[in-house]
């Protein structure tokens, strides 16, 4: 067994930063990392991006660079590759690379997992051609691919920097298809005020929403009943705007209504999770520094709640000075104080964000004939009918009809079954619940599992 002070699971803003800030205080730091570099999504692929491909992602992107070129020269043992798929109570964690299984402790373990985009189950979104935004940037951050003839729809700041990305890549979108409402933003205005405390990442979406018109990319506002058409391959996106029907023919549909944290090992180690009604969804429940119900564990950035990169280094560096602290290590006992302050003012923009761009109902409790766990092909009206019949939460549905047994385990289709459960039982979604998640958190082979079993 390889013993650390700390070990962090994931390696991207919010990971990297509370791994230096505690290794720079002198703790012996274990990095995990899923991916082959670091960055995370945010920053994924940065130290290996061609200098044409920095360009198109822009600025937001490229300053991810300066906080990953730290980590090399650093004490941080950075493993990359690695998957991390059983986790115990007391920091015992297991984790695979290339199939070798390692055994490792921590007296304290961060999670930094980040987020997943949230399901946008819509007519058709199973077709070949569509995909998340999100899915379009890994592509475009990992390979240089850039989807062409693409419709963007659903809402979200990451449509806005998705179509910049595109244009600057010289295949920009045919159109954005908005959901928010002028109610939404009428709604939105009463966090105004907030925001002027983050003024600079509200300059920063206006100049994305201005390179977007220069470059004549048509946008409509207001969307509903949104459905990809096609066969063996989606060919176009309808919808309803402002009363207007509208068919855009289009090779690519890249949805987007928002991220939401990756509670898959906050759960599988039962956490306590409340939901959030702002952002729609689950958040492990932690104290200003991060810290979970189960003191082995904090969990930061996205992964706790949707705060974007900028709050995720920061949360980093809070929560990594907090806990070397508490282990003796050598911090300046007035940095977390100062990192809260600054926190307040980067997290203000959220709950105008949060208010103006709110999944529409239409997605969180689809049409009947939509499919909603797209693993076992199980349907909206599936999951109406286990309700009709005494189903009162998501685990009860793996019995009566497979929903979230699939290769995501519930990633996908977790929350939709959430809302609609709760929307049929009439219950909140804090009652329903969501899916019991257990070890291993990732697909293993026997061999993996055996290894496991011989270190024991």
């Amino acid at each position: 067994m390889n013993n650390y002070d700390i070990i962090v699971v994931g390696a991207g803003p919010a990971g990297v930063s509370a791994a230096l800030e505690m290794s720079q205080a002198g703790a012996k730091v274990l990095l995990l990392d899923e991916q082959s570099s670091p960055g995370g999504q945010i920053y994924r692929s940065i130290t290996k991006t061609s200098p044409e491909l920095l360009s198109a992602l822009g600025p937001s992107y490229s300053e991810g660079a300066s906080l990953v070129n730290k980590l090399a020269p650093s004490k941080v043992h950075y493993q990359p590759c690695a998957t991390v798929w059983q986790f115990g109570d007391d920091g015992i964690l297991l984790y695979s690379v290339d199939g070798q299984v390692t055994q490792a402790t921590g007296k304290h373990v961060i999670l930094a997992t980040g987020a997943l985009e949230r399901p946008v189950p819509i007519p058709g979104w199973t077709l070949p051609g569509v995909m998340t935004a999100g899915a379009a940037q890994i592509l475009l951050k990992s390979s240089g691919v850039v989807p062409e003839q693409a419709v963007l729809a659903g809402s979200g700041p990451l449509l806005y920097l998705l179509a910049t990305q595109l244009i600057r890549a010289g295949s920009p979108p045919k159109a954005l298809v908005e959901t928010q409402t002028t109610s939404d933003f009428i709604a939105a205005l009463r966090f105004l005020p907030r925001t002027f405390a983050a003024w600079k990442m509200m300059a920063k979406g206006l100049d994305l929403m201005r390179e977007i018109k220069k470059a004549g990319v048509p946008r409509y506002k207001s969307a509903r009943d949104l459905t990809a058409i096609g066969t063996t391959q989606v060919k176009a996106l309808t919808f309803e705007a402002k009363g207007i029907k509208h068919k855009l023919d289009c090779d690519s549909l890249l949805l987007h209504q928002g991220v939401v944290p990756n509670t898959q090992i906050s759960r599988s180690l039962r956490l306590e999770h409340r939901w959030n009604k702002r952002q729609a969804c689950f958040h492990p429940f932690t104290n200003g520094v991060g810290l979970t119900t189960n003191d082995t564990y904090s969990i930061i950035g996205d992964g706790r709640a949707i705060g974007g990169a900028h709050v995720a280094v920061l949360e980093g560096q809070n929560t990594g000075a907090f806990v070397a602290a508490s282990f003796g290590f050598q911090v300046d006992p007035d940095r977390v104080f100062k990192l809260l302050k600054i926190l307040e003012k980067e997290r203000a923009i959220r709950p105008f964000l949060d208010r103006l761009y709110q999944p529409p109902k239409e997605i969180l409790t689809p049409k009947d004939e939509t499919v909603v766990c797209r693993c076992e092909e199980v349907s909206a009206v599936d999951i109406r009918d286990y309700a009709k019949i005494g189903c009162l939460g998501p685990n009860q549905t793996k019995a009566f009809g497979r929903s979230g047994m699939g290769p995501c385990q519930g990633r996908c289709c977790g929350l939709t079954v959430t809302e609609i459960l709760a929307s049929e039982n009439k219950l909140s979604q804090q009652e329903v619940g969501s899916y019991r998640i257990r070890s291993p958190i990732k697909p293993v082979t026997l061999g993996e599992i055996a290894q496991a079993d011989d270190d024991n």
